[in-house]
Formats: structure tokens, sequence, C-alpha cells
């Protein structure tokens, strides 16, 4: 449906209304020998594109038989968040990756998705979530926690999931986020700022591992990056060769650079900044200056280790950066 340029407001918000509510869009593929459930998503953030542009490609050679699906379902989602993509900005009305959780009564955009898209998740038992991010970098992956049982993440596939991050591709791994998003409420209740759930910080990949299966999420590079798609596109080929669901001769022993996100520098009032030109996965010196305060006090790296997740438009209570140390976790 197409309204003129010269509509009225009201027509034009009903249109948008009807677009808010048109549904989600998979791509199946079934094998026909048994196997994994795999299930790819592009756009849970509307503006980064490269995961769309990654599926798309995929599902066409997953159709021409350049990838012949032997065994299992791949599912393909290539825009997760309808709104958000038409507006090309990371939310439609809030972050679809934070505070991910079914609701019997949905009050915005990213509630009426999650409700469809928490079902998706449980009929799968693999998750590769494609993103990408604003400032430069590598491109790297994102992977859970090692087996526990504790009360933040309780997890049994570190292993499985370990192996599967470290197979897409990208030379970097990190894993750590909900430990260091629990650093995170604890800064901003220090500095008086509005509390955040700790539910605040679970996304696709953690609902995944809520549901008893495992997932990542691969960040492909920067939003403008014209390679990103090849990044994703790469990963999800690797993802089908790992889990044996299509036959592809083996990759190389894979020997990527593991991190572990340990500390955060926030932004305790206006004025705080990032000092230098840092990218994700850049070594970082004990004592090196990362950040100043506004009234002009270094912030230094406490150990050596790894910038992640720069912020130079960081507002008090948000992280100007974090920082990671080399972990020690086999892959």
């Amino acid at each position: 449906m197409t309204t003129p340029s010269n509509a009225d407001p009201e027509s034009r918000m009903q249109e948008n209304r009807m677009l808010d509510l048109r549904p989600l869009e998979s791509v199946r593929f079934h094998g026909l020998k048994a196997g994994p459930k795999l299930l790819v998503l592009g756009a849970v953030h509307g503006n980064e594109i490269c995961g769309p542009n990654a599926i798309a490609r995929a599902i066409e050679d997953c159709r021409t038989g350049r990838l012949t699906v032997l065994r299992g379902d791949v599912t393909f989602v290539a825009v997760a968040n309808p709104k958000a993509y038409r507006q090309n900005t990371r939310e439609g009305d809030r972050n679809l990756n934070r505070d991910l959780r079914e609701r019997p009564l949905p009050e915005d955009n990213e509630d009426r998705i999650g409700n469809p898209l928490c079902a998706l998740l449980r009929e799968h038992e693999v998750l590769l979530d494609i993103h990408s991010f604003t400032a430069p970098g590598q491109p790297f992956v994102f992977f859970g926690p090692e087996d526990n049982t504790g009360d933040l993440e309780p997890f049994r596939h570190a292993a499985a999931e370990a192996a599967f991050a470290a197979c897409l591709g990208t030379d970097i791994l990190i894993h750590g986020w909900l430990d260091i998003y629990v650093r995170l409420i604890a800064a901003r209740e220090r500095l008086n700022l509005p509390r955040l759930a700790v539910t605040e910080g679970f996304g696709t990949t953690e609902y995944m591992r809520f549901a008893g299966g495992y997932g990542v999420t691969l960040e492909c590079g920067t939003h403008e990056d014209p390679h990103a798609a090849d990044v994703g596109l790469a990963a999800i080929h690797n993802a089908l060769a790992h889990l044996g669901m299509v036959d592809a001769p083996p990759r190389p022993e894979p020997r990527p650079s593991v991190i572990h996100m340990a500390d955060l520098v926030i932004c305790e009032a206006q004025g705080d900044r990032l000092e230098g030109q840092w990218k994700t996965g850049d070594a970082i010196a004990a004592g090196q200056i990362i950040a100043r305060r506004a009234g002009g006090e270094a912030v230094a790296a406490s150990e050596n280790g790894f910038v992640i997740f720069p912020n130079a438009k960081a507002k008090p209570g948000e992280g100007i950066c974090y920082l990671g140390v080399a972990s020690t976790r086999a892959l």
C-alpha cells in the first residue's frame, strides 16, 4: 500500500500502524536427513544491514544449489525488526536485543516482535545472530559463559558454543557480557542514575541459552563496511559446515584470540570522554590512558589487555569503553 505524499497525517499514521503489524518473514530449508536446527537472524537492529544482505545471499545459495542442506533444518530471518529496518534506525521503539522475553500484553514494537521471535528461538538448537557496529574495528564473535548452575546464566553447552564461535572465521572471540553488565548496573547505582534490571542485558543469545540451546552474536564490522556482508555470508557457510548440515571440505583449525571482558570505564558525567583513537581488539598496556574525566583526571588501564566497544559519544551511565584480558578458556 502506497500513500500519496500529500496524504493527511491520520492516513500516514494508519499506514505506519499497518506496516508495524506486518508479520516476520522466515525462509526454512529442511534437509532430508536428521540433524541440528539452526536459526540465523539479521537486522535485530534495523540499521545493521550486513545481516539481511548476507542472509539474502545465503538463501540464494541454498536455492541454486551452491549450498545444499542435507541434514537438519536451517531457518533464515533476514529482517528480525522490520520497523527499525524500514526506518534505518537501531531501534523501532526500543532495543530488541535487551530485555527479550515473551509478553502476554505487548506494549511496543519490540514487545510484539519478541513474542514470535522467542517462539522461533525455542524451536531451534543453535543461533547465529548477525550484527555490525559503529566504531572502526575487526569483526568478532560474542559467545557465552562456561558451564555453570548459577543464577545469572546457567548453561551446559559451553564447549559446543565455543567451538561454534571459533568456526565462524573471525580472528577475535569475546565472552563475559552478562557479568560486565551486572557491573554496569552497580556503577549506575553508585552514580544515582535510573536503575537497570539484569534482564536488560538479555537478548537473543541469552534467551537461546535459557531455552536450552546455544548461540553467538557475530559482529561483522562497521555498519558502512561493504565487506561486512561477506563476513556474514562466510560465517553462514562455515556454520552449516561445522554443524554437519552441508558437505564441505574441512577448514584449517581456527586459532582466534579469545578475550574475557573484565572491566569497564563508565561515563560518570557530561564531559567524560574517550582519549585516543581506539578500536575493538586493540591492545592496551597497564597504565595507558584510555579516557579522561570532565575535570581533566586521566583514566588508565589497570592491567595489560584489550579495548572493547570504545564509545566516543557515551552519555552519563553508558560505557566509554569496556576492557578485556586474554582469556584462559579453551576452545
